[in-house]
């Protein structure tokens, strides 16, 4: 059969069974015509359920123009649509005593609602109208700009945060993935209820989305439901998905190897750092192996030399963060200001010791014990494990059962780490500080 509308073939739904979960049930996929995509976790053991509507557009898809637009309309659209009024929306959530929010991220948002799970239809049919059917009014819009200002004062006014936004954009420099989520005060003040009308109206389209709900559930009841809220907006000869390519290209140097933003704070937080890999590249798992076991727990190198050793700071880790085509790795610290060299030194040293592959074998393990405890103990409840369907369908088209995760940890060898350790490691380093200093205070220190 093709489309009367364009005269292409038209798509019909497709269901298969991806997995048996540890901790949970089978997980399904039932690709909808039109390309909307719906991945569920049956957990028969709880009495709960949790819907994320999963859009790719995050801050790296915006123009400078409109920085700060994905999260500017993540709050835009709980605000009302033509069939429930913000009121209502809290209203009806209230009512089942659920919670109902959404978050912004580089590469997608996510809107989402917990709830019994005899509420799931309730849930399904509200996150779907406040994604699809949003009004956007211009007093709206007036309202939330404020809302959102005092969000970035927020962020400017806690320097741990900030830290990381600026690192972010020292490493990457003026480019989408280095311009912070929720935008500056200028981009935020600038953009006007059209702009940001235009953006949701080419961005939030149902081929582009996936559906993913965690609970108890029977998978065919929710894709009738969520067949029913999108009914009106599923085109069977619509494109099919397209995932946000990788360039495969290779990192570069910082845009800013150091950084210093001068706050007159009571402590020093420091971020020391290096393009990390991609989500695509397959020695992510090694590298998070090699970021437990360098800064990932009370036991490791960082922790011990930095805090247990030394009394330097009560804060101090390392961190890992994959996107479509890139990565960045860190180390944190955050200490009293005449500590901070000595911090960053002791920082320096882990690194440089790590690149060198002196991590042992016994660190090694204990890194892939984190892993895998963080991985399931992190899976306890339905919204974790919505998230954990929804992202990976989104990122990758495919969701790995957690058995599948936890064997692709278990393979990591002390050679891989070794070897990502001496690439990851060795890269120009970029370092970030805010605290009570001036720009040449950290000169060639990294």
């Amino acid at each position: 059969m093709t489309s009367a509308r364009t005269g292409r073939p038209l798509r019909r739904a497709t269901t298969s069974r991806l997995d048996a979960a540890t901790g949970g049930g089978v997980i399904t996929r039932t690709s909808l015509p039109g390309g909307l995509r719906i991945v569920t976790e049956a957990m028969p053991g709880v009495r709960s359920a949790s819907v994320g509507v999963w859009v790719p557009v995050g801050s790296r898809d915006e123009t400078p123009a409109l920085a700060g637009t994905s999260h500017f309309l993540e709050h835009l659209l709980f605000k009302g649509t033509p069939n429930r009024s913000a009121l209502d929306i809290a209203r009806a959530m209230d009512a089942v005593g659920g919670e109902f929010n959404a978050f912004t991220e580089k590469e997608h948002t996510c809107y989402y609602a917990t709830v019994l799970d005899r509420d799931l239809p309730v849930a399904i049919d509200i996150v779907s109208d406040v994604v699809l059917n949003a009004t956007i009014a211009a007093q709206d819009v007036a309202v939330e700009r404020n809302v959102v200002l005092e969000e970035i004062a927020m962020r400017d006014d806690d320097p741990s945060d900030l830290v990381h936004d600026e690192f972010t954009s020292a490493l990457f420099g003026d480019v989408p993935l280095g311009r912070p989520i929720l935008g500056t005060e200028d981009s935020i003040h600038a953009l006007s209820r059209r702009q940001i009308h235009g953006y949701y109206a080419r961005r939030y389209v149902p081929q582009s989305m996936v559906v993913s709900v965690a609970g108890n559930l029977d998978h065919a009841a929710v894709v009738r439901q969520v067949r029913s809220a999108f009914a009106d907006r599923l085109d069977s000869a619509a494109d099919a998905p397209v995932r946000r390519p990788s360039t495969g290209a290779a990192p570069g140097r910082p845009a800013a190897p150091v950084t210093v933003v001068e706050d007159d704070t009571e402590q020093a937080n420091i971020v020391l750092g290096a393009h990390g890999v991609s989500r695509h590249d397959p020695r992510r798992y090694a590298l998070g192996v090699l970021s437990a076991a360098l800064g990932g727990g009370m036991s490791s190198r960082l922790f011990q030399r930095v805090r247990e050793e030394r009394g330097l700071a009560y804060s101090v880790y390392s961190f890992t963060s994959s996107y479509a085509d890139a990565g960045q790795f860190g180390v944190y610290a955050g200490c009293q200001p005449g500590k901070a060299e000595e911090v960053l030194s002791l920082m320096v040293e882990e690194l440089d010791e790590v690149a060198e592959g002196r991590l042992r074998a016994d660190e090694i393990e204990r890194g892939k014990g984190q892993m895998r405890g963080g991985l399931v103990l992190g899976l306890e409840d339905a919204g974790s494990r919505m998230t954990r369907i929804g992202k990976s369908e989104l990122s990758f088209g495919d969701v790995l059962g957690v058995d599948e995760v936890l064997a692709r940890i278990d393979a990591v060898t002390e050679q891989d780490v070794a070897e990502v350790a001496a690439d990851v490691l060795r890269r120009p380093r970029c370092l970030t500080v805010v605290g009570p200093f001036n720009d040449h205070d950290f000169d060639g220190t990294v």
